[in-house]
Formats: C-alpha cells, structure tokens, sequence
C-alpha cells in the first residue's frame, strides 16, 4: 500500500478493520484506536519512544490484536503550512512503516491538535497537570483520528 487521503482509506479496508491512529512526539508515540465502523475514535495507549525496531514491535502487535488495516499519523505542518524538520521525521516514520507492512497510511494535519486537547483537559475534564501529562499523547492522537473519521464520511467536493 501507499500513503493516501483519508476519504481514499474506507476503499482500501475490510468490513471489520479498525484504524490506528498516531501522535508522533520525540518522546512518546500516543496511540488511538477507531471502532469496527469507523465513526469513533477512542484513546489507546501511549508508546515510550526508543529506537524504531522496538517501537516497531510494540506497534506491530497492538495492529495484529485490534484488527488494524489502516494508520492515520498526525502531520506536524508549521503554523506557515510549511512541512519542517518533524513533517520529514513523520513522513520518514511511514516510510519505515511502510518497509515493514503493507498498510494504507494517511496523514492528518494535527496543527494545534495537542494545545486543544490541552484546553479541553483544564477547561472541560479539570484534568490536574500530572493526569494531563499521563494522558496528552494518546488523546491528542484520538482528536488527529477523529478529525481524519469525519473526512472519511464528508462527501468529496466537485
């Protein structure tokens, strides 16, 4: 498989696949999983960052248990649009995704994605600072998969 747009992944998974949903950071991978019909995306789990082979394996197995026939990867695109320095780490992350397993990937620009799920944890859940560290990653990357599972489901422009 190849990197693609969100509305393009429904075509490329079977009835009963969840997609996976990541937040790279330097220091954590946060993860989120999607249901079986796609309309909901849920915390996972949170990943600590090591060398890829072992972050690899921790992903590879939480994609054989869940089903997953699809990644969405949240995009760091500068506040310009421009794609920096981490756009190309994330990019060079599917690439090595991609060596390893044939899986769909769309990326979702996550452009103040963290700092929302942070105003959402203080204003709305009253999250302390200590919980909202524990938590940050993984719901950052259920808002990135939820943005890319509403895509799915908007009609295409004409």
């Amino acid at each position: 498989m190849a990197i693609c747009k969100p509305p393009e992944l429904s075509d490329k998974l079977l009835k009963n696949q969840t997609i996976l949903g990541l937040d790279l950071g330097t220091k954590t991978i946060g993860l989120a999983l999607s249901d079986a019909g796609r309309m909901i995306a849920s915390p996972l789990t949170t990943i600590a960052r090591r060398k890829f082979t072992l972050d690899w394996a921790e992903l590879e197995s939480l994609i054989n248990k869940h089903a997953v026939g699809a990644l969405v990867i949240g995009l760091p695109v500068e506040m310009s649009g421009i794609e920096g320095p981490r756009a190309q780490s994330t990019r060079t992350f599917a690439a090595e995704v991609l060596k390893r397993r044939d899986l769909p990937i769309a990326f979702w620009d996550e452009r103040l994605s963290t700092s929302a799920v942070q105003r959402m944890m203080t204003d709305e859940m009253d999250l302390s600072r200590r919980r909202r560290g524990e938590v940050v990653d993984k719901v950052a990357a259920a808002y990135i998969l939820q943005g890319a599972l509403d895509a799915m489901r908007r009609p295409e422009p004409s």
